[in-house]
């Protein structure tokens, strides 16, 4: 049933291409299981049993050990072993060292050494409980980071390095791990602390694999069932503070005082672990040690007081309680997952992601076609944007009617996705500040092509209404250039109108330019005006560039273009398809070409030249609305032969050359850095704590 209007938001995002290739996999897949139904889902992970007694474990040994890991142990001998054989499965990349503390067992616990070569185990004299056996744990330890875990818990593949990916910035203080009970469901995706000093794991009970539970974010405390954090800082803290011994409430505590340093407590979905709940002390609040969870809430409200304060009310429930900290909640709505090394469009949208997260906003992002979208949506969630996707919700405006309320900003990219949905958001976002982000005008692009093309004037004039009229239903308009806002106040002099263009900080590559060879075209080849530049250049300039230069390569990249291009492949015009990673490409190219004859907006390819120190040769239009000024940032000519002789110029000119090379990452660093976007988006956002979001 979701199939026609997932295909249509493929053919549109991505092209019909793509279609064909996603329907085919799909198929395939199903085909090979012997069934059309979808796939079920994964089955939960399985632990281990950890009985096998005869079995010894052999840790490697290390002198310089990066990460401690501290096992604090009472009895439960199988439970620790499944615990330590796990690690030695799953720990092999990182030098690390095991410390087990045995808190006076009386099972087999007390002959660990035994049957486990390589960690290091402290007996304890009597039992002193969770909070003494850390302690002891830590001092003993000698890595630079400290892992606390417990021992009936069994790691994952990457869960250390996962920690660690977030634990080694310098923001960040401690990081919690997801849990997962051994039947598969979630048992906390981080925690929540109300103002009376209750908390909440999160997500508790639901399904691991839903949108909340599955990006890096900031929360009240992660519980001590598996923690990291530099041990220097741990240190400084003076430790779990020793009026919760035996147990509960130290993680907490240990949490606001990470806070209270300066540092952000972050969940990493990224380190899944398998908890088995309860193996040790049980469940019940009213007898054993369990019980000190309900004596040591009052000593923790106490002492926390005044950071309680701050803290969401019970009432505020937990979606709500979730995000409280964040400056402004925003929702972006955009027709694809961003795809950065695809075209300038994704590039942009992804560090708009990046850069409001670095306000502290809380950011969650639905694709118009709800796909989980591979290793692009991890990115994002990486990032800490809240990526919504199939099957856990089944429309865009479902959503908005469901969450709407809890929205301060709404961005809708691009025309078709405001066309669609920018009434209901209008209807269900109250609260917030609805903004049409147009990336480029559509239809000062379609008019101009039209000029080229008149067969299409109608599209263009389509457009136009559509967008304009989209102008009027929302708060504000973004624009990426002067030119364009110039244009709005003509045609929309009612609508608010503020540009944010693309977003980027430059990063010259340093090769000089006798090492140097070829010229570069990239480009999004979905994208009608790249594929006219490329085979005009291609037709009636690049001969003329041959002649001069002889057989300077020009190397094309972007994902599947078209046969009207192709068919020009040679030695010299090579064609590389789609490149992870572009940075070394134009650190051997000389200079790059933009030979638009059409278009709209600020040129990404334009800007990334730029900010890779390497000279673009463009058009009037291919440097529209950048400021860009002729043989001192860039070199801009319009008809065939100046063209053809501005690329032989910087091409053969090496004082020219190093003068665009150095003015035009200049001029991109002064426009269009994260810092500028940062106070942009700030200012347009009104960035400030709103108390009343509680009752949202």
């Amino acid at each position: 049933r979701a199939f026609p209007r997932r295909a249509r938001y493929t053919i549109k995002s991505r092209g019909a291409g793509a279609l064909v290739s996603d329907v085919r996999t799909e198929l395939g897949a199903r085909l090979s299981r012997g069934s059309l139904l979808p796939a079920p889902p994964p089955p939960p992970p399985v632990p281990r049993t950890g009985t096998d007694a005869d079995t010894t474990l052999q840790f490697p040994a290390t002198d310089a050990p990066r990460v401690s890991i501290v096992i604090p142990v009472y009895n439960q001998i199988a439970h620790t072993r499944a615990c330590l054989a796990s690690i030695l499965e799953h720990t092999a990349e990182l030098a690390y060292e095991v410390i087990v503390v045995d808190d006076h067992s009386s099972d087999e616990t007390g002959l660990l050494e035994s049957a486990v070569g390589g960690i290091h185990v402290l007996h304890n004299d009597a039992n002193v409980g969770f909070v003494g056996s850390c302690n002891r744990g830590a001092a003993a330890a000698r890595g630079e980071y400290l892992v606390f875990l417990n021992n009936d818990t069994q790691v994952t593949p990457g869960w250390l390095e996962a920690l660690l990916r977030l634990a080694e910035r310098d923001d960040v203080g401690l990081v919690g791990a997801k849990l997962v009970y051994p039947d598969g469901r979630l048992q906390e995706a981080g925690g929540i602390v109300f103002s009376d000093g209750s908390g909440w794991n999160y997500g508790r009970h639901d399904d691991p694999r839903d949108h909340r539970y599955n990006h890096v974010c900031d929360v009240d405390y992660c519980s001590g069932a598996c923690i990291a954090l530099r041990r220097e800082l741990f240190e400084a803290l003076g430790g779990f503070d020793a009026r919760y011994a035996p147990a509960y409430y130290e993680d907490t505590d240990l949490a606001f005082a990470v806070r209270a340093a300066g540092k952000r407590v972050v969940y990493q979905p990224g380190c899944e672990i398998i908890h088995a709940e309860g193996a040790t002390s049980g469940t019940d609040t009213t007898s054993g040690a369990k019980r000190y969870q309900v004596v040591n809430r009052a000593k923790f409200s106490a002492k926390w007081a005044d950071a309680l304060s701050r803290q969401p009310p019970p009432s505020a429930g937990p979606e709500v309680a979730r995000h409280w900290a964040a400056p402004s909640r925003v929702l972006i709505v955009d027709a694809y997952t961003p795809e950065p090394d695809r075209d300038s469009g994704s590039v942009r949208m992804h560090n708009i992601f990046r850069v409001l997260r670095r306000l502290g906003c809380h950011v969650t992002f639905i694709p118009q076609n709800l796909a989980f979208y591979g290793a692009y949506t991890e990115e994002l969630q990486a990032l800490g944007v809240e990526t919504v996707y199939h099957p856990f919700i089944t429309s865009v405006e479902q959503y908005l009617e469901q969450h709407g309320d809890r929205f301060d900003a709404v961005i809708l990219s691009r025309i078709e996705v405001a066309r669609e949905f920018g009434r209901a958001a209008r209807r269900h976002c109250r609260h917030a500040q609805l903004i049409f982000d147009t990336v480029d005008i559509h239809f000062l692009r379609e008019q101009r092509r039209a000029e080229l093309f008149p067969q299409i004037r109608a599209d263009a004039e389509r457009y136009k209404r559509e967008e304009l009229a989209i102008m009027e239903l929302v708060d504000l308009t973004l624009v990426v250039s002067p030119v364009e806002r110039q244009l709005l106040a003509v045609e929309a002099p009612q609508a608010r109108v503020e540009i944010l263009s693309n977003i980027g900080d430059p990063d010259p590559t340093d090769t000089p330019f006798a090492r140097r060879e070829g010229m570069i075209y990239i480009a999004n080849f979905t994208h009608p005006p790249n594929v006219d530049a490329l085979e005009q250049y291609l037709t009636h300039v690049h001969p003329r560039v041959s002649e001069r230069l002889g057989n300077a390569p020009l190397f094309v990249i972007g994902k599947q273009p078209p046969e009207c291009l192709t068919r020009f492949a040679s030695e010299h015009v090579r064609f590389l398809g789609r490149v992870p990673d572009i940075r070394p490409n134009f650190a051997a190219a000389r200079l790059s070409i933009a030979p638009l004859r059409f278009g709209a907006g600020v040129k990404g390819k334009v800007q990334w030249s730029m900010n890779y120190g390497v000279p673009v040769v463009t058009t009037t239009m291919g440097a529209e609305g950048m400021g860009l000024v002729h043989g001192v940032d860039v070199m801009i000519a319009d008809d065939d032969e100046a063209f053809a002789a501005a690329v032989v110029q910087v091409y053969t000119d090496p004082e020219l050359w190093a003068r665009l090379s150095v003015n035009g990452a200049q001029a991109m660093r002064e426009q269009y850095s994260t810092d500028r976007a940062a106070e942009i988006l700030s200012g347009l956002l009104d960035l400030q704590p709103d108390p009343s979001r509680a009752l949202r």
